[in-house]
């Protein structure tokens, strides 16, 4: 099992593979990271610092005051001999890899590894997950123990189940569509093609009715007046 200690020295160098930073950027930067487990304080961050100075995986530059201070700024950048060391820990997938605080971790400097590596490292977590949930659901109580302890160990059921489906999820989106099943055809009903609009006839008089003599209009009379 991966201590707290390298866990934290693993996460300063992925923050200063990006860019140099200074104490107070680099611990805020931190609790972001790895702030849903512990915040972290300044007493466990600069000892994590000095211990990567001996080992040559970082450097510290004093910058130019800034502002109306005349304390120098300390910039903390990591060497090539911390780049070559994230490199080769970020991409282990043995099992410290699958553990609580070490994968979340991992999982948030996953853009930095290959599709392989994640898989294995999400399959691992899971398999491991799976374990823990089939111990907890063997190990409950009879029914009618006490109440709480009953909820604390639904909420630990519970909470392991989502994360193996979220697990789940990750690995199939990891995998993506199989190349080799070809291209996906859509199922159902052909689609109707656009209905084409009907021109109307132009309305002719109605025929009359059989047996019964069409209706004409009478002639103009013309009245012949004879004198007599």
């Amino acid at each position: 099992m991966v201590s707290k200690a390298a866990t934290l020295e693993l996460a300063v160098l992925g923050l200063l593979h990006d860019s140099p930073l200074h104490g107070y950027e680099l611990r805020k930067r931190l609790n972001l990271l790895l702030g849903w487990t512990r915040l972290l304080s300044y007493g466990s961050l600069y000892p994590a610092l000095k211990r990567m100075l001996r080992a040559g995986l970082v450097t510290e530059v004093a910058t130019a005051p800034v502002g109306v201070s005349r304390r120098q700024r300390i910039v903390y950048q990591i060497t090539p001999a911390g780049t070559d060391y994230f490199g080769a820990k970020i991409t282990d997938v043995g099992p410290s890899a699958w553990e609580d605080e070490d994968f979340n971790m991992r999982f948030a400097f996953f853009s930095r590894t290959d599709s392989d590596v994640r898989l294995r490292i999400l399959e691992g977590r899971r398999s491991r997950l799976q374990e823990r949930l089939d111990r907890v659901r063997t190990s409950r109580g009879p029914a009618g123990e006490d109440r709480y302890v009953s909820e604390l160990q639904r909420h630990a059921i519970e909470s392991v189940e989502r994360e193996v489906r979220w697990l789940t999820d990750l690995i199939a989106a990891e995998r993506g569509p199989d190349p080799r099943s070809g291209p996906t055809t859509p199922t159902g009903p052909p689609a109707s093609p656009p209905a084409t609009p009907r021109k109307t006839a132009p309305k002719s008089a109605a025929p009359a009715a059989p047996g019964k003599p069409s209706k004409r209009p009478a002639p103009a009379s013309t009245t012949s007046e004879h004198q007599s």
